[in-house]
């Protein structure tokens, strides 16, 4: 079985048009014909069968391409470790964020980070705060940021700072020029959270019990700027972390500081336990852990 064989057999079951694949690979078709015929040969089994002028993957081969294309994108990661370890400087970065990062955190390391290697580059994945543990642990990516950040046996975790969470309040609610809030002040407004199973939802859950009462929810969003324009057009209140809100109220509405119960979580960058870190990731890594230890300082 060879390299070639399988990256043919890919390109052919995705277009399931074996002229269409060829042109794709600058080869000629009787060739692909031929290295497919081989293959299956090899293994004993039809893969493709013929529909018209078109081909489509048996149900081996529908098994074939999954185990396949896992096999390939190792490879070809492979490939991509090794040109890192002989010329680090221009790797590329795969870097996991949750949506409260985009605003400020990321955009503001990223940047640094590139002033002193600008031949490295990255890959941004955005994600949920469950599933970018999971992509972390199956070694879809290597880092991303988190707060929470998690306590998790299978990770490194780094905290890199701690920050609070404010009020976000609609422009022409009671309290929104107020200069803070205990938050049991809210517990008669319509509050706007994330969906069940996001981090965000339960840290405001939990803070309402301690302050003493259920939000009563109103409305909710997947995504952080979905959730900041429910609160404009004035459906509800939330808490957000201040991060999200820097140089980044949004119209129409006011933030404002939450004086009890203190509301705050870890922020932090995750890598694998059981993975080495290829030399620009691990670059990066320290370059994040130090620039934000050199923050703290002022």
């Amino acid at each position: 079985m060879e390299l070639r064989q399988l990256r043919y057999f890919v390109e052919v079951a995705e277009r399931e048009h074996v002229t269409d694949a060829s042109l794709h690979l600058h080869v000629a078709q009787s060739a692909v014909s031929y290295q497919i015929a081989k293959l299956e040969e090899e293994l004993g089994v039809r893969l493709f069968e013929r529909t018209g002028r078109n081909v489509k993957l048996t149900r081996i081969g529908e098994v074939f391409l999954f185990h396949v294309k896992q096999a390939l994108a190792a490879i070809d990661e492979a490939k991509a470790k090794i040109a890192e370890y002989l010329d680090p400087e221009h790797g590329t970065i795969r870097v996991g964020y949750a949506s409260s990062f985009a605003n400020y955190i990321l955009p503001t390391v990223l940047s640094s980070f590139a002033a002193e290697h600008p031949e490295i580059s990255f890959h941004l994945r955005h994600g949920s705060y469950y599933g970018l543990i999971d992509e972390v642990k199956n070694g879809e990516i290597n880092l991303a940021f988190l707060g929470p950040v998690p306590d998790d046996e299978n990770l490194e975790s780094h905290v890199l700072f701690a920050e609070n969470f404010a009020a976000l309040l609609p422009v022409r609610h009671p309290l929104a020029e107020q200069t803070g809030i205990y938050l049991n002040e809210l517990q008669n407004d319509p509050f706007v959270l994330f969906p069940k199973g996001y981090v965000f939802r339960q840290i405001v859950i939990d803070a309402c019990k301690q302050a003493g009462f259920m939000p009563k929810i109103a409305s909710e969003g997947e995504d952080m700027d979905a959730v900041k324009g429910l609160v404009s057009a004035g459906i509800g209140v939330t808490l957000l972390p201040e991060n999200s809100l820097y140089e980044n109220v949004p119209r129409l509405t006011k933030k404002v500081p939450v004086l009890f119960p203190e509301v705050r979580r870890s922020v932090g960058i995750i890598t694998p336990k059981n993975r080495e870190l290829s030399p620009a990731e691990n670059a990066f890594r320290q370059f994040t852990v130090r620039f934000f230890s050199q923050l703290e300082k002022f």
